[in-house]
């Protein structure tokens, strides 16, 4: 057996947190499932200082589980508008309802029910159950990740199995019986502060005599890196189509897969010109087309070079648009939708110039 596990990492993090750890983030007041629920989905892959804003708007317009579940999609694309991953939201959206209908608005405090619900994974259901229910579940979100494996010096890639396996091994062995919910904190709280990626500030950690990384001079050695691979890149060319009220033409994606539900700019087939897809469209030719600067938007699995056409009709003829799948967008009255982020910075630089 591994004579670490039994390593007391508690009692020394929870001393920390209580003199020096944060108390005051808007997810630790009112603390309720819900509440714990959002927060971690918004913390996946973003940082605190990033998620604070948008934590604090969702939780203003959307209370609870019953609101969020009776909100229309758009409402909750548009609020996660800049946060990325945006099946994130979708599946909010998804378990919401089905808290509201199978659970009658209440979570359920167990981890093996949790898990079953959309998008909610064995960290984020532990950390619902432990900090919203004080129940004894263990989280392994990337900053506890990042302390484990640097503490007990955890070779190898935590995407790998044999690795995320041993890591959850500490991590169930090290989560107390006490002080569940301040434990859960504290460990998250040490790995998005002092145990930083790159430069952990090691001589005021709370775990440094007992970390091994540490004691070998090589901390940021760990966790290892993901292999790197080449990108493949693809390309896409959008028309931004203006009309005479100098309003921008958006269309809805499909509800599944890339940009699933958000509002983009029509794109162009491999084969098609931005005059026929307006004679096609609008019946009529552009009055004018400029070539905008093309930019890069990288996704975790392939690049996507972007080459916006913006085009400027000379009347509105609307009879062959979809009514459900396309609006037309005012620069000046935003409609509240959810925008993927290349179409959001296009409009944030076609507002500037007006």
């Amino acid at each position: 057996m591994n004579q670490r596990l039994s390593l007391d990492i508690a009692t020394p993090l929870l001393h920390w947190f209580d003199r020096h750890g944060r108390h005051d983030l808007p997810w630790q007041k009112d603390i309720n499932a819900y509440r714990v629920w959002i927060s971690e989905v918004m913390l996946q892959q973003t940082q605190v200082a990033t998620v604070i804003p948008f934590y604090q708007r969702f939780m203003a317009e959307l209370p609870t589980a019953q609101a969020l579940a009776a909100a229309p999609q758009d409402q909750v694309l548009h609020l996660w508008t800049g946060l990325g991953y945006y099946s994130r939201a979708r599946n909010l959206h998804k378990t919401a309802k089905i808290i509201c209908a199978d659970f009658a608005g209440e979570f359920p405090n167990s981890v093996e029910q949790l898990c079953e619900l959309p998008g909610i994974g064995r960290s984020t259901a532990g950390a619902i159950a432990a900090i919203a229910y004080k129940e004894h579940a263990a989280i392994l979100d990337g900053n506890v990740k990042r302390v484990l494996a640097r503490v007990h010096a955890v070779e190898g890639y935590p995407g790998e199995s044999l690795v995320a396996k041993k890591l959850w091994e500490f991590a169930e062995a090290h989560t107390p019986e006490q002080r569940v919910a301040d434990y859960t904190q504290a460990i998250m709280d040490l790995g998005a502060s002092l145990c930083s990626p790159t430069k952990p500030a090691c001589t005021i950690c709370p775990l440094h005599e007992l970390c091994l990384g540490k004691q070998q001079g090589n901390p940021a050695a760990y966790p290892g890196k993901k292999a790197k691979k080449t990108l493949p890149v693809k390309q896409a060319r959008w028309l931004i189509i203006e009309n005479p009220a100098g309003e921008i033409l958006l269309q809805q994606r499909p509800p599944t897969g890339l940009w699933g539900g958000l509002w983009i700019f029509p794109e162009l087939a491999d084969d098609q010109t931005s005059e026929h897809f307006c004679q096609k469209t609008f019946r009529q030719k552009p009055l004018n087309t400029t070539a905008l600067n093309p930019f890069r938007h990288t996704f975790s699995h392939f690049h996507l070079d972007i080459i916006p056409i913006k085009v400027t009709l000379g009347k509105a003829d609307n009879r062959l648009l979809e009514p459900n799948q396309a609006l037309w967008y005012k620069l000046d009255q935003p409609a509240a939708i959810g925008l993927a982020a290349p179409v959001q910075s296009i409009l944030n630089t076609l507002k500037s110039h007006q």
